[in-house]
Parts: structure tokens; C-alpha cells; sequence
């Protein structure tokens, strides 16, 4: 096939402008087209040019050959890459031991059916709930204040990534288009076929609850046994090997192959590592506030007289500042038209994220504005960063009241160092409540000196980001895990063999897209190995 980038059509166009347009292009006829399909649509927004898609499309023609020679030397024109997934491993038809995954978030849950798809047959042990009963318990939290701590917004099916916008793009090199794989997957697990080729694409909590449990029910129709509510909380470990688990019901699951799909929030699970013996280091993190705006000032600054046309949807906005303290601050987990959500797992602690629905059509956009740290800034090795984290969210607790109310302050207020005691035009989004304070106190001296500096700077790229009756809401710490995991080349554990980290909570993704994609690499090298080491 052929593949032709920087196609540009009227936002507006009728279905078929797109192949009328490819003949014209590669300059044939109709006929000469054999099928064609859309690999990638973006929008050009500019304020003084005209909307427009751009399509990148794949083509099918009649004598290919000649028709890339006429265009040889043009970079807009080429051979498509082969971006079909291929499995690199099958499983023999016996096998002395199952692998296990523990956790069934977006990494654990590409690990698990990658395995499964190649015959592997995997366990999958998640501490929390089948993803329907996790989000009644987790609206307990929303609605009634109720915190379950096994079953929430970063524990059960689906992982963190459920309660989320669902982003489904990420910056990580894939030159294997396992992303390909990733989005082929949600798609027939019944996401919407447009993520295949939009720019950003994503699928909004709603929609990703019935995604997951289809994706379950291959895993499970191909072998793969999945066992909720399934705290992993020791392993065993002989000669720099892992030899199995033990579960919180006591029951023992012996495995010489174990992914660790845990989250960045399975803290007592990190425990139970480092207490076995598995290399951990510290890493840097982020840590910081929501803030909301109205969703159409940002329409506005963003698409300037585009705002508000359908075909763009919700505007979106990526913010970063360097302090004069030397600090980075960023915009982090951007939802546009959404929800900023109750998200800790541990009693007496307030955590904030964000979340979007697949029509992204709620009064406020919401986004981490966050200060990255290092590990020189909570030393004490590679747990001292969850420490860290839990001090600054048991403060949050204590400043919003004590009852999970998250603590909040008005930006025009947070700017002029003076508490808040009353809401503007923006309303928070956030349940069970936001309690209106001076987040002086909720974070360390440098990330408020930052986080006050950089806010005025985002104003001069998004004219209203520092509108006084904005709202900030704290704390946003579950940015990325504290922590890695260190792996070697192999993808085992740097010291104990047959331990596989991945995904977020090893410290080696940061969203679904690069999280599946690591469960993807993982399944392959843990298959591998096993041939290796059982050669039929």
C-alpha cells in the first residue's frame, strides 16, 4: 500500500471529498483505486486559516510500482509501513507452570491477553473488584464519603486508567506500532472504531467499563483465569528466583514467571518487595493541584472563532514552566469538558485526578497544574517517597475538614497569598465537596512559590488561565509511581529472575496507551524466556 500524509480537506467535507481527493493527488483514476483506509486525522485550528482536516491514508492502487516512482523524492509519499501485530512466541502445548499478572489495570490487562492470545493460559490476581461492582464503590466515596480501600478509583478492574479521560495517545517511541495493537484490541472490545485514527484519541470512563469486561471475557474464553479481590501481600523468593506468591487469604500460588502490573498506588504491595529483597530505587515524581476552568473560555483561547464547532469538540491545553527556583511546572492529565475526582485508596487522605466522559461536555475543563521533585527531595531510599506522598495527602485531609472534602482556594486568592471564602463563577466539580482554605500549607514552600509563578506565565498562552474565580483543588500526588522497579534488558527484575515490573507502578509508563504497550513487551519477553528455559 501507499501511504500519503498532509492530506487537506475542509473540515465540513462530504464522505467521499477523501478518495475524490486521493485520485487528484496521486493524479489516477477512480478505478485505479483499490480500497483505501484513514491511518491518522488531525485538525488544523489555526485562528487565521481555514479549518481543515489533515489526513494521513494508506491507499491500495493498481500498479503501485509505478505510481510510487512518479513520486519518488516526495516526502509526503511512500510505502505503508507494516503496522500489523505479530506474534513473536506460542505456548507448548504442556506446560509445568501458569504465569502470573498481578494487577488488571491497562498494563496488567495487555500482559494478560497477549499471554492468553499465544496459548500461555495466564493467572491474573487483582486486589480489587470486577470493574462494575469497583464503580459502585468507588461512587460510595463520591456520593456518601465512603472509602473502600481495596475497591476505588486506583484499585480493581481496569486500574487507575478507568476513572480517567481515557487518553489513548502517548509520546513513547513504538517503531513495533504496538500502540496499533492496543488500539485494534479496544476497538473489538467495542470501543469506537474513530480511535484507530483520530489524533488524540480516547473513550471516556462510561464506555471503557463494558471495553474491560469484554477484554476479560477473551482472556478468560481463551484460558486465562482471572481471581478478584486477590491481595498479593508476600513473595517467595530462592536463589535470586521467584518461586510464587502468597495471597492475604493464605493461599500460596507457586509460578516461575510473575508480571508485576501493580499500579502506582499498590504502596503496601512496594512493601512486600522491598521487604523480600527485589531492587527498588527512588524516582522522581510530581506533585501539585486541579485546577478548573470553564470549558469554553478554554474554547475560546485555544480555537479562537472555532470554539464551539462539533467536529473539534472540547479544546484541550499542554502548559509547562521553568521557576526561577529551578522547578519545572507543568499541566498534567489535561480533561477537557470533565470532572476533577476523589481518587486516594487509604483512609484520612485526599488525592485529586481527573476525568472525562466520551463526550467531554461538562461545564469545566480540569488539569494537574503539578511541580516535578526528585528523589533529593524526600530522601530515605525507595520507599520514602510514599511517605512523602502520604504526608502532603493527610494534610489535604486535614485542610478540607476531615470527611474527604478536598481543600480548595480560588486562583485570584492563591495569587494574593489570602484564604478563600467564597466560590465565583466557576463551580468545582469535585465530590464529595470542595471546603474553600489557603492551600499555602497543603505543599512544600517550592512547589507554591512555583506553582503561583507559573500560573500568571500560563496566562500569557491561555488568555484567562489566571481568572480569579478559578479554582484550584488539592492535592494532586498520584502523578506517577515514586518508585521504580529496575528492570535489566531482559525485562526481569535487575536481581530476582522471573519477576517481570511493568507498567506505571515499575515506573515504566505513564497513561494506557504506554502502559498497554509495556504489557505488550513484557508478555512477549516473559514467553520467550519460557521457551528458553523449556525447549521443546
Amino acid at each position: 500500500m501507499i501511504r500519503i500524509t498532509e492530506l487537506r480537506l475542509a473540515i465540513d467535507h462530504a464522505p467521499e471529498a477523501l478518495e475524490a481527493a486521493i485520485v487528484r493527488f496521486l493524479k489516477i483514476t477512480p478505478k485505479d483505486v483499490i480500497s483505501f483506509a484513514v491511518f491518522k486525522r488531525s485538525y488544523d485550528a489555526r485562528k487565521n486559516v481555514a479549518l481543515a482536516f489533515i489526513y494521513t491514508v494508506d491507499v491500495s492502487v493498481k500498479d503501485e510500482d509505478r505510481v510510487l516512482a512518479r513520486f519518488a523524492g516526495d516526502v509526503h509519499v511512500r510505502p505503508s509501513p507494516d503496522t500489523r501485530y505479530h506474534f513473536v512466541a506460542k505456548a507448548p502445548q504442556k506446560m509445568e507452570r501458569r504465569p502470573v499478572v498481578i494487577g488488571f489495570g491497562p498494563c496488567g490487562i495487555f500482559a494478560a491477553l497477549l499471554l492468553a492470545q499465544m496459548g500461555f493460559k495466564p493467572i491474573v490476581l487483582e486486589r480489587g473488584k470486577a470493574v462494575r461492582e469497583r464503580t459502585q464503590d468507588t461512587w460510595g466515596l463520591w456520593r456518601k464519603s465512603t472509602l473502600n480501600p481495596e475497591s476505588n478509583v486506583q484499585f480493581g478492574e481496569g486500574g487507575a486508567g478507568t476513572f480517567s479521560d481515557g487518553k489513548l495517545w502517548s509520546q513513547v517511541k513504538d517503531p513495533k506500532f504496538y500502540g496499533r495493537k492496543v488500539l485494534h484490541e479496544f476497538v473489538k472490545a467495542g470501543a469506537p472504531e474513530e480511535i484507530l485514527y483520530v489524533a488524540k484519541p480516547h473513550i471516556g470512563t462510561f464506555r471503557l467499563v463494558g471495553v474491560v469486561e469484554k477484554m476479560r471475557q477473551e482472556i478468560i474464553a481463551l484460558g486465562g483465569e482471572i481471581r478478584f479481590s486477590q491481595k498479593v501481600t508476600g513473595f517467595d523468593i530462592e536463589d535470586q528466583r521467584i518461586r510464587g506468591v502468597r495471597l492475604e487469604n493464605g493461599e500460596h500460588i507457586v509460578a516461575d514467571q510473575v508480571i508485576l502490573a501493580l499500579g502506582h498506588s499498590a504502596r503496601d504491595t512496594f512493601q512486600a518487595l522491598h521487604d523480600a529483597g527485589v531492587y527498588l530505587e527512588a524516582k522522581p515524581f510530581s506533585i501539585g493541584f486541579r485546577i478548573e476552568h470553564p470549558q469554553s473560555m478554554i474554547d475560546r483561547a485555544r480555537l479562537g472563532p472555532h470554539a464551539g464547532n462539533p467536529l473539534i469538540g472540547a479544546a484541550d491545553y499542554k502548559l509547562v514552566h521553568h521557576a526561577k527556583n529551578g522547578r519545572s511546572v507543568y499541566s498534567f492529565c489535561m480533561c477537557p469538558g470533565g470532572t476533577v475526582v476523589a481518587a486516594t485508596s487509604e483512609p484520612n487522605r485526599v488525592v485529586t485526578n481527573g476525568m472525562s466522559q466520551y463526550s467531554r461536555n461538562e461545564r469545566n475543563a480540569n488539569a494537574g497544574i503539578v511541580v516535578g521533585i526528585n528523589p533529593e527531595d524526600y530522601p530515605g531510599g525507595p520507599m520514602a517517597g510514599i511517605e512523602f506522598q502520604r504526608a502532603i495527602e493527610s494534610k489535604a485531609f486535614e485542610l478540607g475538614g476531615k470527611n474527604y472534602e478536598a481543600p480548595g482556594q480560588l486562583v485570584g486568592d492563591f495569587l494574593a497569598q489570602r484564604p478563600s471564602t467564597d466560590f465565583g463563577a466557576v463551580l468545582p466539580s469535585y465530590k464529595p465537596g470542595v471546603h474553600l482554605t489557603d492551600l499555602a500549607s497543603s505543599l512544600p514552600d517550592y512547589a507554591i512559590e512555583a506553582i503561583r509563578e507559573a500560573i500568571p506565565a500560563f496566562e500569557k498562552q491561555i488568555p484567562g488561565f489566571s481568572m480569579n474565580d478559578a479554582v484550584l483543588t488539592g492535592v494532586e500526588t498520584r502523578t506517577s509511581s515514586p518508585l521504580r522497579i529496575t528492570r535489566g534488558a531482559n525485562y526481569q527484575s535487575l536481581n530476582i529472575k522471573g519477576l517481570y515490573p511493568a507498567g506505571e507502578g515499575a515506573g515504566y509508563a505513564g497513561g494506557i496507551m504506554s502502559a498497554g504497550i509495556d504489557g505488550i513487551k513484557v508478555a512477549e519477553a516473559l514467553a520467550l524466556e519460557y521457551l528458553a528455559e523449556h525447549p521443546q
